[in-house]
């Protein structure tokens, strides 16, 4: 059940020989993890080894990984003929519903076929009752009207399954359409036509059913990733609007987005003002204000404005496209639960083989008993024991699961990610720009000999010409207030310590506390520093040798810091704080923040030490960071997760998980998403598991019938796909 992707290659089309460069083919009839292990049977030696080989069962797809042995389509579709399958290679839009619409026509003659047999079987014995003694099973001398009805309703329903029941036997790895051939010969040898019958129909309409169930699947997570436009309205040289697909939309073009229509490539806005629903790409619930400067990506909804927008990136490179890649590449890094049932199911499929020959030889030889009622026993098992429900189960769950949450602006790597996120333990932060907002703002300013305008203006004059975060905090807080710098002559910097200037012909300066206490000859006996200074930094300002007045600075924690770490909490995951920052900064804010556990003053190897010293402490850790500057610990923990990855190829691409927005709330959502996810999937594996055992039993007891076991069979696979699809709900 490899499940992968087409990942963003472009397929081949041509048919010469080629190596392996990302070859995407189309597999009709690519429903079930069965058919997966066949295709590996069959194309892994043409290309190297089934290494070689990616699936992506929800789309039906098979990708040729780049480094295979040369090999040409024609030689790839050949090997997958002999399969039963049908491999065309992918272009964009393509479906496979012609192959659909034929196992649909096929399935509904045989179905026709057994009620018409039906009906002659009551038309023969002469009364409603004698209809009961077909589900009772062993009816004998069947008319040649019947036979020929039943015959229909095998040979219209079988196709399907006898091609790859007998692949399957050439290659001596039984599966379930051997199970069900198997089953189909047995009741004809007994002369159980109509038994032969319904086995045969039932397991026809189960694969057409199942197909239709996993093609639903297919449609819902494209409706939830493939939200682009295909037309752009492009500015052209002589101000006309020309309609053009979008993927000939070139960076530097000028996209033209009327109010309600989606952006269909990433930019920026060069003209107009609107708000943008960015929900698919970052989760976020409201609009968000869009202006000349700011940037917009393919995919979200433009509001009231109309917005003219320079095109940044083509649109195969769009953040949009970078997500749907990346959430088909994430069905190649299986769950641990999908690696079991993978594990299961080929060992599963030969012991129930081994299961019903004993069952059929066992009484009768060593009891006594009679070698028919056993061999049809034994028929029942093959039937009951078909895999499908329970192989098929997981990867529509995770595959919903990882779709919601990239909708969610979540974009998980995998499933393997998505089940460690369910078992964190402890989730350390990066403080800076992760858990703070990342730019220190005035907090407080407290003026000594002049008023706090005064103060602000003076203040804002000497780090005018700063590229400095704090002198450009100072600055945003005066304009803020109103207030204007005065101007300055003669400024100096003063190297580590502060700046100097004239203003007014009056000499001022403004640093450190270290430079005050270096300038002041008298320090103010009332001064004592606000709580708010051991969290930041305070700059003083004066003139000559007198203190004029402090403005202090901090980095502010994200305003939903609090509410996110008290839902970890009660959640029972430990929060711990690994930072660069001072201890003092860091222990401050995580006293404010109820966060238990600090590692202050740290490089990032620092960093790495500390995420392997907790992970020997915790079954599972999860490192949040801001970035790149966070890459080595992310790579070291268990689960690493990139904060506000939009726009940031880097980013996404060194973490596990990537939040596409600032939003720190997305973390809780996260585990509590990753925890309902894996109750889902161990729901479907109990469920099918526990369907076999009870008709196991009752084949045992003689109290289930061929037709029985493929009603539930095809009961509990609709069943699993139903309940994992819930995953794609809010």
């Amino acid at each position: 059940m490899g499940c992968g992707c087409e990942g963003g290659s472009s397929p081949s089309s041509g048919g010469g020989g080629k190596n392996g460069d990302g070859r995407v083919f189309q597999i009709e009839g690519l429903d079930c993890a069965e058919e997966v292990s066949l295709l590996k049977q069959a194309v892994g030696p043409l290309v190297g080894g089934e290494d070689y080989l990616a699936f992506d069962l929800l789309r039906g797809r098979m990708r040729i990984l780049p480094g295979a042995r040369p090999v040409s389509d024609r030689e790839i579709q050949q090997a997958v003929a002999r399969t039963g399958l049908k491999a065309v290679p992918w272009r964009a839009g393509m479906t496979e519903r012609a192959g659909r619409r034929w196992q649909g026509l096929f399935t509904l003659l045989s179905g026709v076929a057994l009620l018409a047999g039906m009906g002659l079987h009551l038309w023969h014995a002469g009364g409603p009752q004698a209809l009961l003694s077909l589900f009772a099973g062993h009816v004998e001398g069947v008319p040649l009207d019947e036979r020929i009805a039943f015959g229909l309703a095998i040979a219209f329903g079988i196709p399907w399954v006898a091609v790859r029941a007998g692949y399957a036997l050439l290659r001596l790895r039984p599966d379930m359409n051997l199970l069900m051939t198997m089953a189909v010969a047995g009741a004809l040898v007994l002369g159980e036509w109509f038994e032969a019958a319904t086995v045969t129909f039932l397991f026809a309409l189960a694969l057409t059913l199942e197909r239709w169930s996993v093609e639903r699947a297919r449609r819902a997570v494209t409706a939830l990733l493939e939200t682009a436009p295909e037309t752009a309205r492009v500015r052209a040289a002589d101000g006309r609007i020309q309609v053009i697909p979008v993927e000939e939309v070139q960076v530097g073009m000028r996209v033209v987005v009327p109010p309600g229509e989606k952006i269909p490539v990433d930019g920026r806005v060069v003209a107009g003002h609107s708000s943008v629903n960015q929900a698919p790409i970052t989760g976020e619930s409201l609009p968000v204000p869009k202006a000349p400067g700011d940037e917009v990506f393919a995919g979200t909804l433009n509001g009231e404005g109309l917005l003219e927008v320079a095109v940044e990136k083509p649109a195969g490179d769009t953040t949009l496209a970078r997500i749907i890649r990346l959430v088909a590449e994430a069905q190649e890094r299986k769950a641990g639960v999908e690696q079991w049932v993978e594990r299961f199911a080929r060992r599963y499929t030969p012991a129930v083989f081994l299961a019903a020959l004993l069952v059929w030889t066992v009484p009768p030889l060593a009891l006594g008993m009679p070698w028919t009622p056993w061999f049809y026993r034994a028929l029942v098992l093959l039937v009951i024991a078909c895999p499908c429900a329970l192989v098929i189960s997981t990867p529509v769950s995770l595959v919903a699961a990882l779709a919601r949450a990239a909708r969610e602006g979540v974009l998980v790597k995998g499933g393997v990610f998505l089940e460690r996120s369910a078992g964190v333990a402890l989730m350390a932060f990066d403080k800076t720009g992760t858990l703070t907002l990342g730019e220190p703002q005035v907090v407080q300013v407290i003026p000594l000999a002049i008023d706090d305008a005064e103060l602000l203006a003076l203040a804002a004059a000497l780090e005018s010409g700063s590229t400095h975060p704090l002198a450009q905090a100072i600055c945003r807080y005066a304009e803020a207030r109103r207030i204007s710098p005065l101007p300055v002559e003669r400024l100096q910097v003063l190297p580590g310590r502060g700046i100097s200037g004239s203003i007014d012909g009056r000499a001022y300066w403004l640093g450190s506390l270290r430079l005050a206490r270096e300038r002041v000859t008298r320090w103010p006996q009332e001064l004592t520093l606000p709580p708010q200074a051991e969290a930041g930094t305070v700059v003083a300002l004066g003139r000559e040798d007198r203190l004029l007045g402090l403005v202090v600075l901090s980095d502010r924690p994200r305003p939903e810091a609090v509410q996110v770490v008290d839902a970890l909490h009660r959640l029972g995951i430990r929060c711990a704080m690994l930072t660069g920052d001072h201890r003092c900064v860091a222990e401050h804010i995580a006293r404010d923040l109820g966060i238990e556990e600090v590692h202050a003053e740290l490089l990032p190897e620092d960093k790495v030490r500390v995420v392997e010293q907790l992970a020997r402490e915790y079954r599972s850790v999860a490192m949040v960071g801001d970035g790149i500057n966070d890459a080595p610990a992310l790579a070291r923990a268990d689960v690493g997760i990139a904060m506000g990855a939009i726009g940031s190829d880097a980013a996404i691409e060194a973490a596990d998980i990537a939040l596409m927005s600032d939003d720190l709330r997305h973390l809780p959502w996260l585990v509590r998403h990753a925890r309902r996810t894996l109750w889902i999937v161990r729901e479907n594996i109990t469920f099918a598991l526990g369907v076999k055992a009870v008709f196991a039993l009752l084949a045992m007891l003689g109290q289930a019938t061929l037709w029985m076991a493929v009603a539930a069979d095809m009961g509990a696979s609709l069943l699993v796909v139903a309940n994992g699809l819930r995953l794609l709900r809010r």
